[in-house]
């Protein structure tokens, strides 16, 4: 069995996304299993980029309007200079890393995506690392930065940059494997192949082909 088998993980996105800090860790949890859902603040696609450079979109499977963090069994969040920012001005969205914070799920941060952590008010003590430029904001929230490769700290592993990409995939995949259980294993040799995310009665027919649009875009 592969290493993530049944895990769901939710990744937190907007408009303005690193492009690789999203696809190549998508890619990696789903090759080890991963049910992976983009969850975004509209309906669609956002767009990803190639540091100032406009890249490809991706189609987003949920909106934060539409799901919980409590759906979900991981959270990872992709950096770029937009898109934390979008985020950090979104109260769901905040609540949705409290919640998930609060819920001890695991948590895989790269990039500038530590300044949606600090928005929500959850840097406080912790250990960390982010691309440098936001050093000093998240020093002002409270957090011990450190200029490396990967920082781990109980629930949460980050990262500085796309260079460090290789790193945080594995130092990813070796956390939320710590965090798999046997009610999720038990879940995925019970339950329908598609995803349990779906909120507000929405079709579990339509859920599958929300999911299977979104892995097309990341193709």
């Amino acid at each position: 069995m592969k290493k993530l088998t049944g895990m769901r993980v939710a990744v937190l996105a907007a408009d303005g996304f690193e492009q690789v800090e999203l696809t190549r860790p998508v890619k990696r949890l789903e090759r080890e299993g991963a049910q992976v859902t983009i969850v975004s603040l509209h309906k669609g696609r956002i767009r990803g980029m190639n540091l100032l450079v406009p890249g490809k979109k991706v189609r987003v499977d949920a909106t934060l309007r539409e799901v919980k963090a409590a759906d979900f069994d991981a959270v990872l969040l992709p950096g770029g200079f937009m898109n934390p920012d979008f985020l950090r001005q979104s109260a769901l969205a905040l609540d949705f890393v409290r919640d998930a914070d609060l819920l001890d799920l695991p948590i895989a941060v790269i990039c500038h995506g530590p300044w949606l952590l600090a928005s929500a008010g959850l840097l406080e003590g912790r250990h960390v690392t982010s691309w440098p430029g936001i050093r000093n904001d998240l020093e002002n929230a409270g957090a011990h930065w450190t200029d490396e490769p990967v920082v781990r700290d109980g629930n949460w592993v980050s990262s500085r940059g796309p260079h460090d990409l290789l790193a945080f995939e594995h130092a990813l995949v070796a956390l939320f494997a710590e965090r798999m259980t046997p009610a999720i294993a038990q879940r995925e040799a019970t339950a329908p192949s598609w995803p349990k995310w779906v909120a507000g009665g929405v079709a579990a027919v339509a859920t599958l082909g929300l999911v299977a649009r979104g892995r097309k875009a990341l193709a």
